[in-house]
């Protein structure tokens, strides 16, 4: 049976993509007194993201759970793997896209300096990565070598692009190092990264490590943010 088009309230078709994600007409939002301009522009992006509307419907925390299904439809990493590491966690998108496409008997290790709730089949931190406590925490958890490592972290934004470049570069870097402690011969580190990707001291040192390494902004991720994902895989050991 050949399902009708959906309408959009003034009847014209909505567009419809083969994840289900409706692109229709806008929504107006309403100015409010006290609600400063920013503030209004994120709550017309939040109400107008089809992505966002697609995560209510599908029961994911956030529409960033998204970037790792197309990422994964890319570059086909998720198909098997038994144990990942979550960096950068909250809320748990990621971990719910994971222990969906993952092997059945996955285990999932998380950590995040916001609190993330639970989640079967995974373990998460409170703390911040980049501190030695943290690694020594996660590295206590960790019985077998890993098969992904992944990694949505992103500094805070500071409004100066090269600073901002610069403080997600070394979260980068960091979770890099961490990779090459844990990660299982063949294994999987896919990271956030910003502008034009990776700077090329630490892309080479990446490729030493990895029989493939590769950059993709999925179309999840917004037109207008500088963020893209470096996939590495076939990690050498």
């Amino acid at each position: 049976m050949i399902k009708k088009p959906k309408l959009s309230k003034t009847g014209k078709v909505r567009r419809l993509d083969p994840r289900g994600i409706v692109r229709g007409e806008k929504e107006r939002v309403k100015t409010a007194r006290y609600r400063k301009s920013g503030s209004t522009r994120w709550l017309h992006r939040q109400l107008n993201d089809p992505y966002v509307a697609a995560a209510k419907r599908d029961g994911y925390r956030s529409r960033a759970a998204y970037k790792l299904i197309e990422l994964d439809e890319r570059f086909k990493f998720l198909h098997g793997v038994h144990t990942v590491v979550d960096l950068g966690a909250a809320p748990g998108g990621w971990t719910q896209v994971a222990r969906q496409q993952c092997a059945g008997d996955v285990t999932i290790i998380g950590i995040d300096l916001l609190e993330v709730d639970p989640i079967p089949c995974a373990t998460f931190l409170q703390m911040d990565f980049t501190t030695d406590e943290a690694e020594a925490e996660l590295l206590d958890l960790i019985d077998n070598p890993i098969d992904l490592v992944m990694s949505d972290m992103a500094a805070a934004t500071t409004g100066h692009q090269n600073t901002d470049y610069i403080r997600t570069q070394g979260l980068v870097e960091i979770a890099f190092d961490f990779a090459k402690k844990v990660l299982a011969k063949n294994g999987t580190f896919v990271a956030k990264v910003f502008r034009g990707g990776a700077d090329n001291d630490l892309l080479e040192e990446i490729k030493k490590h990895f029989k493939t390494v590769r950059h993709f902004k999925p179309p999840a991720s917004r037109s207008e943010s500088k963020e893209t994902y470096l996939v590495a895989q076939g990690f050498k050991g």
